[in-house]
């Protein structure tokens, strides 16, 4: 996928944070084991079929360590890695590179875990449906997330609260109903698109009428979504939301479904299998 690589502004200091929190006191086992100013290989390597992402920022870990680490990148991220295949390698001091293999792992893993799940989903979808993210992100590492769903193939929506009006079910319940809430925004933002979160076809309709440009429903049935899709033609746009199951995505896109939002390729994706292999030079 043609995806801009992330700023190192938006990892820097997380992989600092992260490094520090692995290495306490300092790292005993190199320090006792490996000799002074040995020098190695190391080689990241896939053990299961994999989407890659986040591979700046594993290396970015050697390099804080390490500003001399030499690395080389034999895929890149959006690439489908195979299992077996040599993804990058890493030469510089063993004491460091030991130091710092585990905190690359856990982001390059975790990265290509949510961008391997991501394309998934878009492929299931038939490739008419477009996979969007949610702000249901692990704490501070939003960005990496949101670039690993679009290294998968999928659409970033909103980065924080501030980037537009999304009225959910808990805003209706103490904004005095859906109606009430979508009509008080509208008159305090005439000019923008509000979102309002629907579970029933009822309440699709009621946010319609009340002015909302843009219909989150989270319904479950794809039939619902079709008559919803129906209410609102012409009116509001329609996107999927809510515990929508991987395997009903075809479905969800039979019905007319054309962007999905999944909570769980970020905040549930499992870990791709991805291996740090060590060698002296």
């Amino acid at each position: 996928m043609n995806v801009p690589p992330l700023d190192p502004g938006l990892y820097r200091e997380v992989v600092r944070r992260a490094l520090a929190e692995d290495l306490g006191w300092g790292d005993t086992t190199s320090a006792l084991v490996v000799p002074e100013g040995m020098r190695a290989t190391g080689t990241f390597v896939a053990r299961a079929e994999l989407v890659l992402a986040g591979l700046d920022v594993a290396f970015e870990a050697f390099r804080q360590l390490d500003p001399a680490v030499v690395v080389e990148a034999y895929r890149h991220d959006g690439d489908r890695c195979r299992p077996g295949g040599p993804i990058a390698a890493v030469t510089g001091l063993a004491a460091p590179m030991l130091t710092a293999e585990r905190t690359a792992l856990n982001f390059l893993r975790h990265l290509s875990g949510v961008a391997s799940v991501t394309r998934w989903c878009v492929e299931a979808g038939g490739g008419t449906l477009r996979v969007a993210d949610t702000r249901k992100t692990l704490p501070l590492l939003r960005a990496l997330q949101k670039h690993a769903v679009r290294v998968g193939g999928g659409i970033s929506t909103r980065q924080s609260l501030d980037e537009g009006i999304v009225i959910k079910a808990n805003h209706a319940r103490v904004g005095g109903g859906l109606a009430a809430s979508v009509a008080r925004a509208r008159a305090a933002k005439p000019d923008e698109a509000i979102h309002a979160e629907a579970a029933t076809i009822e309440e699709a309709a009621e946010a319609v009428e009340a002015g909302a440009a843009v219909i989150v429903f989270t319904g479950a049935s794809p039939s619902e979504l079709q008559q919803v899709l129906t209410r609102c033609a012409g009116r509001a746009r329609v996107i999927v939301s809510g515990q929508v199951p991987f395997e009903r995505l075809t479905a969800f896109a039979s019905a007319g479904a054309d962007v999905v939002s999944i909570g769980s390729i970020t905040d549930s994706a499992p870990a791709a299998d991805i291996i740090f292999e060590l060698r002296p030079e």
